[in-house]
């Protein structure tokens, strides 16, 4: 983002008050994304930091434009901005209520090469949250963008997460980090009403919908897939020929496989855990997680 070239004395400002009013809206960004584990920052909350002292109309966005400049140049993070992504379901009342700016806010996406990014930025911690959300985001993507929170628990359930677990080896209480996913806007929470009565549903939010981010998820799950394709292939090898027995003395180190699920060609759930957090481990290194596996 190149200068704004906004020339802050036609509100009346100094050097020195500007580089104030930039530098507060700097420090909010930075302790505000860090305090609330990256979930976005509202506009209006920055706009309040400058309206609190100053009345000029234009002046929010001229210091947030030069703060966005700062962040960029200085720390090498990108204040991206988020539209929020409207529910599909057919509740609209609240949305139509609100404007386009209370729909507006900012994430922190580093711009730091990926590199540099995990020798000095990373925090090792946050790993199990950001495989987590990989896991869910794949899911509600593989369900076509929507699912309910019953289907979604599930699927959850399949692979040792459950929404009574409050402390997860890795994750503690799980069903606080699924409302912590809800509130970074990966996934939407919606109440829908229907024959059976009120249904929650989740959908994609517009930090899943990203281009960058949903591309990672759709290749996250087409890996899955194939290694998924190549183990059902391995299976069907062993039943055909007994020289492949080796591979599936080596696929039954991964877990218990018993003779039905050969065959019935289906991966074990405990077999598709590895498989599916083994990939986790390829993008995300030995920050991986492992979920009662």
């Amino acid at each position: 983002m190149g200068d704004n070239g906004v020339d802050f004395s036609q509100f009346g400002l100094s050097s020195e008050e500007t580089d104030k009013l930039v530098g507060e809206v700097v420090r909010y960004v930075l302790f505000k994304t860090h305090q609330s584990s990256g979930c976005p920052i509202k506009r209006e909350e920055l706009t309040q930091i400058v309206t609190k002292n100053y009345k000029q109309r234009a002046l929010p966005a001229a210091v947030i434009d030069k703060a966005r400049e700062k962040l960029v140049g200085v720390f090498g993070y990108e204040v991206k901005e988020l539209q929020r992504a409207r529910s599909t379901s057919k509740n609209q009342a609240r949305y139509s209520q609100q404007s386009a700016a209370d729909l507006r806010s900012y994430i922190v996406v580093s711009q730091l090469p990926a590199d540099v990014y995990r020798k000095f930025v990373e925090d090792v911690n946050t790993a199990p949250l950001t495989g987590f959300t990989f896991v869910v985001a794949g899911i509600v993507h593989l369900a076509g963008g929507k699912i309910s929170e019953e289907n979604l628990w599930h699927h959850l359930r399949r692979l040792g997460l459950k929404e009574t677990d409050e402390n997860h080896p890795a994750l503690g209480n799980v069903k606080l980090l699924l409302e912590t996913l809800v509130q970074q806007r990966y996934i939407q929470k919606e109440k829908v009403n229907g024959p059976e009565g009120n249904t929650v549903v989740f959908e994609l939010a517009e930090r899943a919908l990203d281009g960058d981010v949903s591309q990672k998820i759709k290749d996250y799950v087409s890996q899955v897939f194939l290694v998924s394709s190549a183990m059902n292939y391995a299976f069907q090898l062993i039943l055909i020929h007994p020289l492949y027995h080796l591979i599936g003395s080596t696929i039954a180190s991964l877990g218990s496989i018993g003779t039905r699920s050969f065959r019935a060609l289906i991966l074990p759930p405990e077999v598709y855990r590895r498989i599916l957090f083994n990939h986790i481990e390829g993008h995300f290194g030995e920050r991986a997680i492992w979920l009662n596996v």
